[in-house]
């Protein structure tokens, strides 16, 4: 049994089958999947799929490319939403994104501080986007004087010194099928990131992995992902999928009560 650390499963592709998405999620040996935000609005779709599945949880937060459609209240809202609602067990998806280009970075870092700022009330882990902007994630860290924080950088793309600056900050790091593609380039970064810092995530219905590139991602086909960072590691997938798993129990610590 595994977990599919990141998912948006409120999305409109996922409208007319959800429920035979989590059926084939279940075959595959997924027990935990984590479905995430990006404004207010969707914040709270995931947290009412959350409710409707046993064995999905919440994260909730704005995304840096939704700043500009969130109202200022939405940040309360937020950290309401978070507080309230037990099947919320982190704050995402966060953080920054210069590959767009329509939000300025100086609209984006005060939400992402807001986000940092709840999670770190709430004693919740973050989950972070960062999109063509790792100097600029890091000189707000260093600005932010963080010396540790709880949470991953999810669908990692960066430098082997990218990838240590958030290990040594005591984070996770998760990629995503993208690892599989032929063209991916950072094998060097994914080698050098221990198995005790792995996550496993598909980031649905986003970056589906070899045999499945192009189509629409989902949940179960994590197990690609999961079977090119054992081999990149040298281990057998179950090594993957058992390291993974405390992994993300350990940053989670899933609310089933």
């Amino acid at each position: 049994m595994f977990t599919d650390t990141h998912t948006h499963l409120h999305f409109d592709q996922y409208e007319a089958d959800l429920p035979q998405v989590m059926e084939r999620a279940r075959h595959a040996g997924i027990d935990r999947i984590l479905t995430l935000g990006t404004d207010l609005e969707s914040s709270r779709q995931t947290v009412e799929i959350a409710k409707r599945y046993e064995d999905v949880f919440a994260a909730v937060g704005i995304h840096p490319t939704d700043v500009r459609k969130s109202a200022p209240e939405d940040i309360a809202a937020i950290e309401e939403l978070a507080a309230a609602e037990k099947k919320v067990v982190a704050i995402g998806e966060i953080g920054l994104d210069l590959y767009w280009k329509e939000v300025p970075l100086e609209d984006q870092i005060p939400v992402f501080k807001s986000m940092l700022g709840i999670a770190e009330r709430l004693g919740l882990p973050v989950v972070i986007h960062n999109r063509d902007a790792q100097q600029e994630m890091q000189q707000l860290f260093r600005e932010l004087e963080v010396e540790s924080l709880r949470g991953v950088m999810h669908s990692f793309a960066g430098t082997v010194e990218d990838a240590q600056f958030y290990l040594q900050q005591g984070m996770y790091i998760s990629f995503t099928g993208v690892i599989t593609f032929k063209n991916f380039k950072e094998m060097e970064t994914v080698e050098t990131v221990p198995l005790d810092r792995l996550l496993l995530e598909t980031d649905s219905p986003f970056l589906a992995p070899v045999p499945n590139r192009g189509k629409r991602n989902e949940p179960s086909f994590v197990e690609f992902t999961a079977r090119k960072l054992a081999e990149i590691h040298n281990v057998d997938v179950n090594e993957i999928f058992l390291r993974t798993t405390e992994n993300a129990n350990a940053l989670f610590r899933w609310k089933t009560g």
